[in-house]
């Protein structure tokens, strides 16, 4: 029998800077082997969907781009023609693939009882050949990282099973951790400053509430980070890290000392071990990056993939640190993107979580 972490750790400093005493911790049982067979788990209602974001074309200057010059003009603002032009022929679209996710439990075996998260990725009969690669590769880092009971990351989300169903689906089950994203409770937290107004008797309101959210930051950016780092130090980038690709427990600025972050969406995980570099074809695009920045050697192409993954981890600390701080409409993803990438959007890579596509779930409680 495995050990798991537990699914809350202990507690950090308090805004205030109190500190809590911490609570004994218990560790809890898991079995050493995946699950794959259906009938130990039981599916509920379903959550929502996703995709993924992907460069789909090129268009001519002609054909494609803005309306008109005067677009052009608040655009050029720090950048040069070229840079504009790159923007205007580069045409971005959803990716083929959309991922379905249901609730359901484990109804056999040791962890029966236990709640989980169905990630669905369409079958073969729907020519989803680009999604079973996707799914394996999911599967085999997920199995990988959790190989060692000694050394299971508490910030990565934890996959319990996996089976596939009669037309083709792959099912992987992750322990329900949490349903939120860092998107999603970005987006609660900026629609609520609309509605909300300065609560004037009280000054002492708005820098109480605004001390909590960036400690709810805080605390949410480094679970990512250390499960990031985790990850690169077991040979493993991510590749597809943003705001959809961290999941919360709790949106709750008032119970940041319990958030817990993981990562989830490892999809696109490249494996950077030097027996399996430029190993993949999911991580094609990648490694011809790497190649036109001029790494030629396995050291060279390791150390551009971890740099790409923490320019990722970059935009996702740029995102956190404007999006829930401003009203709904002012500031969103893509526009940080573009202009963390010097308005180069094939350097977002082959593939990237798409955020408006994700605020389409179903959050609990709604």
């Amino acid at each position: 029998m495995l050990k798991a972490l537990p699914a809350r750790f202990l507690v950090s400093p308090e805004p205030g800077g109190r500190r809590r005493s911490p609570r004994p911790r218990s560790l809890r049982p898991i079995s050493a082997a995946l699950m794959t067979n259906p009938a130990y788990f039981e599916v509920g209602r379903l959550l929502g969907s996703y995709g993924f974001m992907n460069i789909t074309s090129y268009s001519s200057s002609q054909s494609g781009g803005f309306p008109n010059d005067a677009v052009n003009q608040d655009l050029s603002l720090g950048y040069s023609p070229e840079e504009i032009e790159r923007l205007r022929v580069q045409d971005v679209g959803e990716g083929q693939v959309k991922i379905r996710l249901y609730e359901g439990r484990v109804v056999q075996g040791p962890l029966k009882g236990t709640q989980t998260v169905f990630k669905v990725y369409p079958g073969a009969i729907a020519g989803a050949s680009e999604a079973n690669l996707m799914a394996l590769n999911e599967l085999r880092t997920h199995a990988f990282l959790q190989s060692d009971a000694r050394d299971i990351c508490e910030n990565i989300q934890f996959l319990l099973g996996a089976f596939e169903t009669a037309t083709g689906e792959q099912w992987l089950a992750f322990r329900d951790d949490g349903r939120y994203s860092a998107a999603d409770y970005a987006k609660i937290t900026s629609e609520r400053q609309l509605k909300e107004r300065p609560n004037f008797w009280n000054p002492y309101d708005r820098a109480y509430k605004l001390e909590l959210r960036k400690y709810f930051v805080l605390r949410l950016l480094n679970g990512a980070m250390c499960g990031l780092v985790h990850m690169h130090n077991h040979d493993r980038l991510h590749q597809s890290l943003g705001p959809s690709s961290v999941v919360l427990n709790t949106v709750a600025e008032k119970n940041g000392y319990y958030l817990l972050p993981q990562l989830r969406d490892l999809a696109f995980s490249v494996d950077i071990g030097y027996s399996s570099m430029g190993v993949g074809a999911l991580s094609d695009g990648l490694w011809r990056r790497a190649s036109a920045a001029g790494a030629s050697t396995p050291l060279e192409k390791r150390a551009f993939g971890v740099a790409d993954d923490i320019y990722g981890a970059g935009l996702l600390i740029a995102y956190m640190a404007f999006i829930p701080f401003c009203e709904a409409g002012i500031m969103d993803g893509i526009s940080l993107q573009v202009l963390d990438y010097n308005l180069d959007l094939k350097a977002l890579g082959e593939h990237f979580p798409s955020r408006h596509l994700c605020c389409k779930r179903v959050l609990p409680g709604r």
